[in-house]
């Protein structure tokens, strides 16, 4: 990620920066899960407030965030030793894990209550699953284990039309079933091709 501007280098309470808190959420991952997120909502029979897809949005981008931070919390010592990754607010010492596992928990647990509370559960509960799924069976269970993690963990990432879908029907169409398979075949060539590039630096 290029040097944060100046107006991002405040720290909070003598800890790490704002723009560290800011690098945690992964912001061009999160980009594109609302992206995918807002096609499901935009693609969905039916209609839902503007106001209520603002907030279906911005929950999906916040628990898009939730799981970058938990993470980058768990991948730390990886991180670490990789050109690529070694400046991450973590493994450069900026934050402390503490800070960023509790950054990551209390985003996951308010996007979710929110989305239930604003929205409908059905998309709470698929936003769960997506955060649920990236933070335990990608990060933790696969990721270190195979190198097909990228092929069953991508199934985080095709979640989020899910989601914008149920945002707006409260339940899951066939429409929404594509837009997963397409994002969820779409993902492993991707990665694997970013994981060729970096090869050198897992040495």
């Amino acid at each position: 990620m290029s040097e944060l501007p100046s107006t991002l280098i405040t720290r909070i309470g003598g800890g790490a920066a704002v723009g560290d808190y800011v690098q945690i959420l992964k912001p061009r991952v999160m980009s594109l899960v609302v992206f995918t997120g807002f096609v499901g909502l935009a693609v969905a029979p039916g209609h839902l407030l503007p106001v209520l897809a603002a907030i279906a949005v911005l929950c999906i981008a916040v628990g898009a965030g939730a799981s970058g931070a938990i993470n980058m919390w768990y991948d730390r010592d990886i991180d670490a030793v990789m050109r690529r990754t070694a400046q991450r607010p973590l493994p450069a010492g900026r934050m402390e894990p503490g800070e960023a596992l509790g950054f990551g928990i209390v985003l996951a647990v308010g996007s979710t209550v929110v989305m239930g509370l604003a929205v409908n559960w059905a998309a709470a509960a698929l936003l769960a699953l997506t955060i649920a799924f990236y933070v335990f069976v990608y990060t933790i269970w696969l990721k270190r284990r195979t190198p097909q993690n990228i092929v069953i963990g991508g199934a985080a990432g095709a979640l989020p039309p899910l989601i914008g879908w149920a945002a707006v029907t409260g339940d899951i169409g066939w429409g929404a079933l594509a837009l997963f398979a397409i994002i969820f075949f779409w993902t492993p060539p991707h990665f694997w091709a970013l994981s060729l590039y970096s090869a050198g630096q897992y040495a």
